[in-house]
């Protein structure tokens, strides 16, 4: 036991950080630019499940991670709907959380945007005509940007929230 504590005290245990890659530095710091032209600060995102598989959630969360890290250009995701810019609504909007979802824009404050985040917050997806579903986003509040995916990548994500702001 002596020897492997031994061990662990001549090495580092961790690994080490992950390569940062350029163009994705350069797309996040592209998009707080443009947040800061278009809004004057920092822009402010609260992500709303409206019933997904939490796929998109998962990739939405990536942004989080040491890799993306979206903190460091100033971007940050929100508690309370009454604090932010975007709403990043995923899944299909079913029966139990319209009225929640509806409840989260009117909290919203004004200038406002809404992005439909996967294939199921577009349409509904997989799930569109079941008799749990309403539909897709749109069908609950008004929609600014749908972007694509099953689920998106972080990358699409940020490349959205850029086709969002420009305008």
């Amino acid at each position: 036991m002596l020897k492997i504590l031994l061990q662990g005290l001549r090495r580092p245990l961790t690994e080490p950080r992950p390569d940062i890659d350029p163009a994705l530095a350069e797309l996040a710091a592209t998009l707080d630019q443009t947040a800061q032209r278009r809004l004057g600060r920092s822009l402010a995102i609260r992500q709303v499940d409206a019933g997904s598989c939490n796929g998109c959630e998962l990739e939405i969360h990536a942004l989080n991670n040491a890799f993306h890290d979206l903190e460091r250009f100033g971007l940050h995701f929100v508690a309370s709907p009454r604090h932010a810019d975007v709403l990043l609504v995923t899944g299909p909007v079913t029966k139990n959380m319209r009225e929640a979802l509806e409840r989260t824009w009117n909290a919203t404050p004004n200038p406002k945007w809404v992005v439909a985040v996967g294939d199921c917050g577009a349409d509904g997806g997989v799930f569109a005509g079941s008799y749990a579903v309403v539909g897709g986003v749109s069908a609950v509040v008004p929609v600014d940007l749908v972007i694509r995916g099953c689920p998106p990548t972080p990358t699409q994500l940020l490349k959205g929230l850029i086709a969002l702001l420009q305008p």
